[in-house]
């Protein structure tokens, strides 16, 4: 069990572990904002001056699932490692996630090498830290149906028997082998607990006001609220949106959130929910149409996501609380997509907070001009999914020199400051 340092108290998320809505995400659907950009030059590999010490000693703020992979993989290359936390681990979005996994549905975008590379990671992951009993890792079919609450079941759609709402045409868009889910709580848990076990990383608590740099833009470590210096030869900002607080990030692109709504309900006979992840195109009696998310977990639970919002990100992801309307809504979708969902009694609901990049890309590299300061934030609705890969291919970029798992071209954060140098001023 993750203890924090100087502490015997475990570290214990007061959120319930629930998941997240995806927006909109389809296969075959661009994930990424189209914008054209100037034409970028790698820099996955680090430049002299940065190889000439190679880091020892990091500081990865922030302990959702991304700043996890990337500390157990740091750790797991030899690098000293403090992980540093406001709260308490998976307290955010990855607590709250409805963690499916997608092998191929981020094909022909930016994000196709990342997710399929990321999509292996978690079954070697699931291998190596039993990933069936720790965290429900299991691979599933996955369907794509279209509701009308207004209508009624048109005869001849094959449906999964659990599935008795009003469908009108079903399809199949994922398999076994090429997709899966987990629970992102407990996978974000593990995956630290097991880097603090057996690798030796130091979770701290903390509010890192900002990174301490010396003469020449070199990271020293990092500065907390109290004014105390965690002393670090490289720090790494893995926030989600609450990466956009430090200046070495607001001044060199935009990191926003938007507000996801989610609802976890147990259904009176569990194992009647076969495992069949759903993807909706979904009609209300009033004419709104809608993209919810449906994903029964081998736990027992089934998880209904599918209302977003763009609004102001809070200070503190303890504060945040989900608007009862989009909550009823979901509650209105269970019900119209199952009778077994209809009655079941609703364990949670909550919101959280997607990160997403001006671009619509991952920002994942270092920042330019800056020596031994890293990001890795902006990875919307495929952050669970990608979480891996980015943490392995950013600990070889901290420790090697250079990312070997994955280039990391497409999410450099020098492109912001290239763009930028494009822009004439009159």
């Amino acid at each position: 069990m993750i203890q924090y340092s100087g502490s015997t108290k475990p570290l214990i998320c007061n959120c319930t572990p629930i998941p997240i809505p995806c927006l909109l995400r389809r296969k075959k659907k661009s994930r990424y904002l189209k914008i054209h950009l100037t034409t970028m030059q790698s820099s996955s590999s680090s430049s002299s001056a940065d190889l000439a010490a190679t880091p020892k000693k990091v500081i990865v703020c922030g302990a959702d699932v991304i700043g996890a992979c990337t500390a157990y993989f740091l750790a797991q290359k030899g690098a000293q490692v403090t992980v540093v936390e406001k709260s308490a681990p998976a307290c955010a979005a990855s607590g709250k996630a409805g963690g499916f996994l997608a092998l191929d549905w981020c094909d022909r975008g930016p994000l196709s090498a990342l997710a399929r590379h990321s999509f292996h990671l978690h079954g070697h992951l699931a291998d190596l830290l039993s990933g069936t009993t720790a965290y429900a890792f299991r691979r599933l079919e996955t369907l794509a149906l279209t509701i009308q609450e207004a209508g009624l079941p048109k005869r001849g759609v094959k449906l999964p028997e659990w599935v008795d709402g009003p469908a009108t045409r079903a399809s199949s868009i994922g398999t076994t082998q090429t997709t899966a889910q987990l629970h992102p709580y407990l996978f974000t848990r593990k995956i630290l607990d097991t880097a603090v076990e057996k690798y030796g990383v130091n979770v701290a608590k903390g509010e890192v006001k900002e990174v301490s740099l010396s003469d020449g833009n070199v990271a020293t470590g990092v500065v907390m609220d109290d004014g105390e210096v965690l002393l670090g030869e490289c720090v790494v900002l893995a926030m989600g949106p609450w990466s956009a607080k430090f200046s070495v990030i607001s001044g060199l692109c935009r990191i926003s959130g938007v507000k996801a709504h989610s609802i976890v309900v147990r259904p009176q006979v569990p194992e009647a929910i076969g495992p069949h992840a759903l993807f909706l195109s979904y009609k209300t009696t009033e004419g709104v149409s809608m993209d919810p998310e449906v994903y029964p977990r081998p736990t027992g639970e089934v998880y209904i996501c599918g209302m977003s919002e763009e609004v102001e990100v809070p200070d503190d992801p303890q504060q945040i609380q989900p608007r009862k309307e989009s909550i009823r809504m979901l509650q209105r979708v269970a019900q119209t997509v199952s009778s077994h969902l209809g009655n079941a009694e609703l364990q949670a609901e909550q919101a959280c907070f997607l990160p997403y990049c001006e671009d619509g890309r991952p920002v994942i590299g270092k920042i330019p001009d800056m020596v031994g300061v890293y990001v890795a934030t902006g990875h919307s609705c495929w952050g669970i999914l990608n979480a891996p890969a980015t943490g392995e291919s950013l600990a070889e970029l901290i420790i090697d020199g250079q990312a070997k798992s994955v280039d990391l071209k497409p999410f450099d954060p020098v492109r912001f400051k290239r763009a930028f140098k494009k822009v004439s001023v009159f």
